[in-house]
């Protein structure tokens, strides 16, 4: 087996186009080639996953030695961004292809939040004056349940009058 011979088949290029009626004899109807990239929606949202992500290759530098680790962290960032921008398709576009702007989808998902929040932002002005009147309300009576309870700890002592008061200053 270890002198079996393998038989290779060259294969075109990725970028190629197969035509019917071509030399290669190929009777494979013309295909645009195949995107092994990730697909994405947003450049926008890829831009925040890199930062992210930049993030902790800046800690991994930490344990580099002082001399070489800017150099080394400007290398490895470079690198992993512009693995992931040549790997990556946005809306079956190239990185450098793709625009920065809001696609429709985007702005449409944002003003859906922003129905959202003023829906919510409604229902709370209703609701909440009803509450904290509520809260009001019980609070004086509890205040008022408090001093009807309140007894004064000192008894006044009843005092006589004495009618003379010559007695006393002998």
């Amino acid at each position: 087996m270890a002198g079996a011979p393998v038989l290779v088949v060259p294969s075109p290029p990725r970028d190629a186009e197969r035509v019917p009626g071509a030399d290669d004899g190929a009777s494979v109807a013309a295909t645009s080639r195949e995107d092994f990239r990730v697909r994405c929606t947003s450049k926008r949202a890829l831009t925040e996953m890199l930062e992210l992500c930049g993030r902790f290759v800046e800690k991994l530098g930490d344990a580099l030695p002082e001399e070489i680790r800017k150099p080394a962290l400007r290398d490895v960032q470079w690198t992993f961004e512009s693995a992931v921008q040549e790997n990556v398709s946005i809306n079956g576009q190239a990185w450098q292809e793709a625009s920065d702007s809001f696609m429709d989808s985007d702005i449409k998902v944002l003003e859906d939040q922003f129905d959202e929040i003023i829906v919510d932002i409604a229902t709370k002005r209703k609701q909440y004056p009803r509450k904290i009147l509520e809260c009001v309300i019980k609070t004086i009576k509890a205040k008022q349940e408090i001093l009807k309870q309140y007894y004064p700890v000192v008894h006044p002592l009843d005092l006589k009058y004495d009618p003379d008061p010559d007695l006393f200053r002998n």
